[in-house]
């Protein structure tokens, strides 16, 4: 007996809703009040790789890539998350009929988009908006001391991650539909930028 015969995979696409913003903007707060409040799945990519056995050939590959602030290669990135959604459909967290797949911090560069244009029915993409890198960067570094999030405590990693932010990731915005871009000022209180965000997501939610 297959493992297919045992568990279908999913064939269409999932109805997405995408997070967008550098480092230390408010992704990942965002997405879990959304989901919190509305019953919608709510994936981070960071949780993903980290969550990865550190053994495993993908935890070796995200390390080598995590410890210098570089990003894995797009094809392993996209490929990793894929398994991620499917193991969430088979053991019933995610139904995709019902609920809408909201991803924060994936895709990361054109490439990813487009292999990932394969997965996703694009709702609406949520941009949260913050110029200032060293508000980021000392966000990031509180954040590092409150969660134990040690790759997020060195300056030079995340400087280079923001660098790798304006260089590539900035670019997605080119890639998908103006009208599906919502721009929110994400140098707020985490109250006020949520707020923002369910007044433009009204219809939507």
């Amino acid at each position: 007996m297959s493992i297919e015969t045992l568990i279908t995979p999913y064939r269409g696409k999932f109805a997405t809703l995408l997070l967008f913003g550098p480092p230390g903007s408010g992704k990942g707060t965002i997405g879990k009040s959304l989901s919190s409040l509305f019953n919608h799945v709510h994936i981070s990519s960071g949780d993903i790789f980290r969550s990865l056995a550190p053994e495993s050939p993908a935890g070796q590959l995200f390390q080598t890539y995590a410890s210098k602030g570089h990003l894995l290669p797009d094809e392993a990135t996209v490929a990793i998350w894929h398994a991620y959604v499917e193991g969430l459909i088979a053991t019933n967290r995610y139904f995709p009929s019902k609920q809408l797949l909201m991803l924060d911090g994936i895709p990361r560069t054109p490439a990813q988009a487009e292999l990932m244009d394969h997965y996703l029915d694009l709702a609406k993409l949520v941009l949260l908006e913050m110029p200032n890198t060293n508000r980021l960067i000392e966000r990031l570094k509180k954040r590092a001391l409150i969660e134990k999030r040690f790759d997020d405590a060195e300056e030079t990693v995340l400087r280079t991650l923001m660098e790798v932010y304006q260089k590539d990731t900035a670019k997605l915005l080119h890639h998908y539909p103006k009208d599906k871009i919502v721009k929110i000022d994400a140098d707020q209180k985490p109250a006020a930028v949520l707020r923002d965000v369910l007044s433009a997501l009204e219809n939507l939610l």
